[in-house]
């Protein structure tokens, strides 16, 4: 899976709500979200990982706080962003 370039990874945040990249355009792209309880973050990463697991394709994942949840996706094999990265972020964006 080819790696985007940089235009190309901005065109696509810019249809992703709440997706940036990391200072310094780094090779990741990271969202962040805040729940009522741990128990509704907690479901959240549930849902994540069945999606996840569903497209072979897996964000790190930090529960922190009690209630933030931060996802950060990257496709290591490939050593930056491809089109999996901004597919499993649309899925993910339709779970929370």
């Amino acid at each position: 899976m080819a790696i985007l370039e940089d235009a190309e990874i901005e065109r696509r945040l810019e249809g992703l709500t709440g997706w940036r990249r990391e200072a310094g355009g780094s090779a990741c792209i990271v969202r962040d979200w805040t729940f009522d309880d741990f128990a509704s973050a907690l479901g959240f990463v549930g849902r994540v990982g069945g999606a996840a697991e569903a497209a072979g394709h897996h964000p790190d994942i930090l529960l922190h706080g009690w209630n933030k949840v931060r996802l950060t996706l990257s496709t290591h094999s490939e050593g930056g962003l491809t089109e999996a990265d901004f597919a499993l972020a649309a899925t993910i964006g339709e779970l929370a």
